[in-house]
C-alpha cells in the first residue's frame, strides 16, 4: 500500500489562496463593468430570463436563481430584498420591510417582484453580453451584465472579503448621469454620496471615497417648541429603534436630559423627543449629535473588481472608467445594428431585383439543385456589383455592401409564389428607403460617439429622473464642544481644608453642578494649582482657596492675584489666564520660592478687572500705608509671568473694594449660514463685536423671530434663517409680508416687546398661504420690489420707515396691495453711496497737495 506525504504548510498556503481568491471574486467585491456581486446578477439574470411583464413570486425567482447560484435560499433572498429596498432595478408587491425601522420583509411566498422599466433599459443585451457556463454546466450566465449605468455608485455597496473589504456609499441618482455627461464633455466632476433616509452630511473629508476618508452624517432634527424635539430624517444605517435606544442610554447616562422619546413613524419617519424642564432645546439638540446615533461617522473604501483584481479607487475614477464602459456597449450595439440594417438592405435588395427581373424565369430549364444556385446566381450578378469587382464608375448596377452568398440564393428560392404575384415594387423601395435613412444615422450616431453617448444619459434622465432629487443636505458641521453640550450630571464638592475634590464628598461644600467628563482646577493658598478630571474623589492638595469647572481654551477667564515673594519679600500683582495645561500637573502661580504665598486671589468669568484696599503693617518705613490698587492698569498674560511689584514693603490686609467692568473688550462674531451657527473664525457674515450678555435677533423664512445670547451654542436650521443681526435697545423689525386671510401684501414695523430668550414669536398671520416675503433690523431701508397686476409687471420702490410707523409685534401692518410681490430687493441709499466713496477715495486733494499747487480733474 502506497502512502502519499502531503506538506501541511504547502496546502496551507494553495487552499488559502484559492479561498482568499473566490471570496473576493465570487462573494464580496462587485465588478466596475455592471456594479454586481455574482449573486445579485444571477437574481437579475433569472428575473431577466423569466419576464413576461407580471409579477412573480420571490419564492419562485429564488428557485430559478438557484440554477445558476451555488449557495442555499436564505442567502438568495436576502440579497433580492437588498435590491429592492434601493429602489432601482425592481418593482415590489407586498411587504419588502423598511430600511428606516429595521422591519424585515415578509416570507419569500408572500411577496412579488419583476425587473424595473428602468432596469429594462439598462442592464441587457444578449448581443453584447459575454457568457459562461454555470457551475453545474447545465446552463448559460453571463460573466457580467452590459451595464449602461453606474449602478455600483448608485445603489452603494458591502462586503467583507480575505484581507480586504469594501464600502461604497450610494449616490444619486440625477448626479451621477449629470457627471457622465461632463466626463463625456471633458470636465471635471465631484460627486457626493446621498441617502433613501435623507439627513445631512458634511464632505469636507470624504477623499473622493477612497480608503482615509469620512463622512458625517446627521439625522435632520427640528424644534418643535422649547419642551420638544422632532427627528424627521436619519443618518444612513441608522434605523428608528437604534436611534431611539442609543438615546435612552444617553439619557441613562446623564449625557442629556429628557422625559421621554416616543416614535411615531408611519409613512414618514417622526420620533418625538420631549425634554425635562428648564433643559434648552438647542443645546440639547446639539447633545443628541454629540452622544447618539443623530451623527454617525462613516468611511468609505472603494474597492473594485477590475480585470479580475481588486482595486481601490476613487468615485469619480469609477464613474469615468464606467461611462467609457457604457460608450463602448453603445458603440457595440451601434455596430450590430449597422451589421442588421445592413443584411436587410443586402437581401431586400436582392428580392427586389429577383422579383423585378424575373430571375425566377430562369430555373425553369434547371434539372438539379446545383443549376438553379447557378441560375440564380449569375442571373443577379447582370444587375449587382460587389466591393471586390473593380467596376468603372460608369457602371450602373447596383453595388452591393458584401458578395451573394449560397445562402442568400436559397432565401430567395424560399419566397412564395403568393408574395411574387403580388409584390409592390413602389412598397419595396419606400422600405429599402427607410432602412437606408436608419443605416445613414446610425453611420452618424457611430462617426459622433460621444453626442450619442450624451442623448442617450439625457434620455435616461428624462425618463426616468423624475421623483429622485437629492434627498441628503450637503453641508458643513460645526464641531460641536462636547463638554458645552454634555448634561450638568453630577454636583462638584470640595473639601478646602484637608484638599480634597470630587463628586462623592456630599457631606462637604457644594461648589456647582457639572458633567462628569468636566475637568475641575484647584488653586490653593501655597501658590500651585492643578487641573484635574472630575471623580468620586481626588486629592489637589491642602489649603484649597478657589475651586471651579475649568474649560480648555477659554480666553474669558482671567484670574487676579497678589502674592509673597517668599526670596524677595515683595508683594507682586499679576493678572493671567489658564488656556492649556497638562492634566494632574502641578503648576505655580507665584515666583515657585520657598516662603511664596497668596495675600489676594479672584477669578473674574469676564476678564473683569478689580480695585482693592490695600493695608501695609504698622512697622513698616512705607509713608503711605494704606493705598488702593487696580487691577485694570495690569496686562493680562500667561500663567508663568511673575507680574509686577505691589510694595516692597509687608503687607497686613487687602480687600475688595470695587469690581470693575470687563478689560478684555468686545469680540467680533460672524454667523455661517452654512451651519447655522454663530463663530468667532471668521466664517460667514460678520456681526460685529459683541460684548458679554449681548443679544442677537433672528428673524426666520417662516415669519418668526426670536433673541438670543452671543454664544457658540447658538444654533438655528440654515435653511429657515433669513436675518441676523445684533440686537440694539432702539431696534425695530421692518417686514413684508402676504396676509393669506385677506390676500393683501402688508408693511409692518415693530420693536422687540416680547420676554424670553431662545423662542420664536410668529409676527405674520397663521394662514397656510401667509408667506414673508422681506425682513430685516437694519435702518432706513429702500426696498425695490416687483409684483403683477392685470397681466403686468410693476416695479417700485419703497422707504420702510416712511411707509409705516412702528407699532406692537402683533399688529397687522399697513396694506401694500391688493397683490403677491414676485421678487424683492435693497437699493443703495444717498448715504450708503456716500460712505462706499469716502472709504474708497482716503486720500483728498488736500491730502495730497500743499498751497499753491495745481490739481487737474479730468471728467
Amino acid at each position: 500500500m502506497n502512502h502519499k506525504v502531503v506538506d501541511l504548510n504547502g496546502m496551507y498556503q494553495d487552499y488559502f489562496l484559492d479561498y482568499s481568491s473566490y471570496v473576493i471574486l465570487e462573494r464580496a467585491v462587485p465588478k466596475i463593468d455592471d456594479g454586481l456581486k455574482p449573486v445579485q446578477r444571477r437574481i437579475l439574470h433569472s428575473l431577466f430570463q423569466m419576464d413576461d411583464g407580471r409579477f412573480h413570486k420571490v419564492a419562485n425567482v429564488i428557485g430559478q436563481t438557484m440554477q445558476y447560484h451555488p449557495h442555499g435560499d436564505a442567502a438568495i433572498g436576502a440579497a433580492l430584498v437588498h435590491i429592492g429596498q434601493k429602489d432601482l432595478l425592481l418593482d415590489m408587491q407586498g411587504n419588502w420591510g423598511d430600511i428606516r425601522t429595521g422591519d424585515s420583509a415578509a416570507a419569500a411566498r408572500y411577496i412579488e417582484t419583476r425587473l424595473s422599466k428602468f432596469a429594462k433599459a439598462v442592464a441587457f443585451n444578449p448581443k453584447t453580453t459575454e457568457w459562461q457556463i454555470s457551475y453545474d454546466g447545465r446552463k448559460k450566465e453571463p460573466i457580467s451584465l452590459p451595464m449602461k449605468f453606474p449602478l455600483v455608485l448608485a445603489q452603494g455597496v458591502e462586503g467583507i472579503a480575505v484581507g480586504l473589504s469594501t464600502k461604497i456609499l450610494p449616490h444619486n441618482f440625477i448626479e451621477l448621469i449629470k457627471a457622465s455627461i461632463k466626463i463625456l464633455q471633458d470636465k471635471k466632476v465631484k460627486i457626493y454620496p446621498d441617502f433613501q433616509t435623507g439627513g445631512s452630511i458634511d464632505v469636507s473629508q470624504y477623499n473622493g471615497g477612497k480608503r482615509g476618508g469620512k463622512v458625517k452624517v446627521r439625522a435632520k432634527i427640528d424644534i418643535e417648541d422649547k419642551k420638544t424635539l422632532i427627528i424627521s430624517e436619519l443618518p444612513y444605517g441608522v434605523t428608528t429603534t437604534g436611534m431611539i435606544d442609543s438615546i435612552v442610554k444617553a439619557n441613562e447616562k446623564g449625557k442629556i436630559k429628557i422625559k421621554k422619546v416616543i416614535d411615531n413613524t408611519a409613512a414618514d419617519v417622526e420620533i418625538r423627543v420631549e425634554l425635562a424642564s428648564g433643559v434648552s432645546p438647542e443645546v440639547t439638540r446639539d447633545a443628541l449629535f454629540a452622544f447618539t446615533n443623530c451623527e454617525v461617522s462613516i468611511s468609505p473604501n472603494a474597492c473594485v473588481i477590475v480585470d479580475n483584481r481588486p482595486m481601490f479607487l476613487t468615485v469619480e475614477e469609477i464613474l469615468r472608467i464606467n461611462t467609457e464602459n457604457t460608450k463602448e456597449l453603445l458603440r457595440q450595439e451601434l455596430e450590430i445594428a449597422k451589421g442588421e440594417l445592413e443584411e436587410k438592405w443586402h437581401f431586400a435588395s436582392l428580392e427586389k431585383i429577383f422579383i423585378q427581373e424575373r430571375i425566377y424565369r430562369d430555373i425553369e430549364e434547371c434539372e438539379s439543385w446545383e443549376e438553379v444556385i447557378e441560375a440564380i446566381d449569375k442571373g443577379l450578378r447582370k444587375y449587382v456589383s460587389i466591393p471586390s469587382d473593380k467596376a468603372p464608375k460608369s457602371d450602373k448596377r447596383l453595388r452591393l455592401l458584401r458578395d451573394i452568398t449560397e445562402e442568400d440564393i436559397v432565401r430567395l428560392t424560399e419566397i412564395r409564389i403568393k408574395r411574387i404575384s403580388k409584390y409592390n415594387v413602389f412598397a419595396a423601395d419606400e422600405k429599402i428607403a427607410a432602412i437606408e435613412a436608419e443605416l445613414d444615422q446610425v453611420k452618424h450616431d457611430l462617426a459622433h460617439l460621444t453626442d450619442y453617448a450624451i442623448a442617450y444619459y439625457q434620455d435616461l434622465l428624462d425618463r426616468f429622473g423624475k421623483g429622485r432629487e437629492r434627498r441628503t443636505v450637503i453641508t458643513d458641521f460645526q464641531d460641536i464642544a462636547v463638554r458645552k453640550v454634555v448634561a450638568n450630571n453630577v454636583k462638584l464638592y470640595v473639601n478646602r481644608k484637608d484638599g480634597f475634590v470630587g463628586s462623592g464628598l456630599k457631606k462637604d461644600e457644594y461648589v456647582c453642578d457639572c458633567s462628569d467628563i468636566d475637568d475641575i482646577i484647584a488653586f490653593r493658598k501655597d501658590g500651585k494649582f492643578v487641573v484635574t478630571r472630575i471623580s468620586d474623589k481626588s486629592f489637589v492638595g491642602k489649603n484649597i482657596i478657589h475651586v471651579a469647572v475649568w474649560k480648555k481654551g477659554d480666553e474669558r477667564t482671567t484670574y487676579n492675584c497678589i502674592y509673597l515673594d517668599g526670596v524677595s519679600g515683595r508683594s507682586m500683582a499679576k493678572r493671567f489666564q489658564v488656556k492649556a495645561i497638562t492634566r494632574d500637573k502641578e503648576y505655580e502661580m507665584t515666583a515657585g520660592t520657598k516662603g511664596s504665598r497668596i495675600y489676594y486671589f479672584s477669578a473674574n468669568p469676564n476678564g473683569e478687572s478689580e480695585i482693592v484696599h490695600v493695608q501695609l503693617s504698622q512697622g513698616s518705613r512705607a509713608r503711605n500705608k494704606i493705598f488702593d490698587f487696580d487691577f485694570a492698569e495690569l496686562d493680562i498674560k500667561g500663567r508663568g509671568s511673575k507680574g509686577n511689584i505691589l510694595t516692597k514693603y509687608p503687607v497686613r490686609k487687602i480687600t475688595l473694594l470695587e469690581k470693575g467692568s470687563s478689560t478684555i473688550g468686545a469680540l467680533e462674531w460672524w454667523i455661517d449660514r452654512t451651519t447655522g451657527r454663530l463663530n468667532r473664525d471668521g466664517r460667514g457674515d460678520s456681526l460685529g463685536e459683541c460684548d458679554t450678555g449681548d443679544f442677537v435677533i433672528l428673524i426666520t423664512k417662516d415669519g418668526q423671530y426670536g433673541i438670543y445670547p452671543v454664544n457658540a451654542d447658538f444654533y438655528h436650521e440654515p435653511n429657515n434663517i433669513l436675518y441676523v443681526g445684533i440686537l440694539y435697545q432702539e431696534s425695530v423689525i421692518s417686514a413684508i409680508y402676504f396676509d393669506g386671510e385677506k390676500g393683501w401684501t402688508m408693511v409692518k414695523r415693530f420693536e422687540i416687546e416680547t420676554a424670553g430668550e431662545a423662542q420664536l414669536f410668529k409676527f405674520i398671520s397663521d394662514h397656510r398661504s401667509s408667506k414673508l416675503y422681506y425682513a430685516t433690523a437694519d435702518d432706513e431701508v429702500q426696498l425695490q420690489y416687483v409684483y403683477r397686476a392685470q397681466k403686468q409687471k410693476h416695479e417700485k420702490t419703497l422707504t420702510l420707515d416712511e411707509f409705516v410707523d412702528v407699532k406692537g409685534w402683533k399688529a397687522k401692518g399697513n396694506k401694500l396691495g391688493e397683490f403677491k410681490i414676485l421678487s424683492v430687493s435693497e437699493v443703495e441709499t444717498d448715504a450708503e453711496i456716500e460712505e462706499e466713496v469716502d472709504e474708497s477715495s482716503p486720500e483728498t486733494p488736500n491730502d495730497k497737495y500743499g498751497p499753491g499747487d495745481t490739481l487737474e480733474l479730468e471728467f
